[in-house]
């Protein structure tokens, strides 16, 4: 891979909380990175067809990147910052695996 393992988590990161924050805003209630009500699965279930079918097509992505973390919205009283950190830590995880396969794989061709 010709990508640095830097500039692709980076890339990784403010492409997550940008899909988060999109996601969230367009299909829900509310505009913003996470839900205040606790839906993270904003769209899924909804009357309006549209945002139903939008909802159900990223749901496996959103499941992926929330669903580990989901419980950390559970408390009412929750530091502001400590969802916002603890997504970052477990996105970058998630980014350096895939950077880590996408080079094997990468490798692999070249071989």
């Amino acid at each position: 891979m010709k990508i640095s393992r830097k500039k692709f988590v980076i890339t990784f990161l403010i492409s997550a909380f940008a899909f988060q924050f999109i996601s969230n805003s367009v299909l829900g209630t509310e505009i913003g990175l996470f839900p205040h009500n606790g839906e993270w699965y904003p769209g899924v279930g909804s009357p309006i067809a549209w945002k139903n079918i939008v909802g159900a097509i990223i749901y496996p992505v959103k499941y992926i990147l929330v669903e580990p973390l989901s419980f950390l919205a559970q408390d009412p009283d929750g530091a502001p910052p400590v969802p916002l950190v603890a997504f970052a830590i477990y996105w970058t995880a998630i980014a350096l695996v895939l950077h880590f396969l996408l080079g094997l794989l990468s490798n692999r061709k070249k071989a």
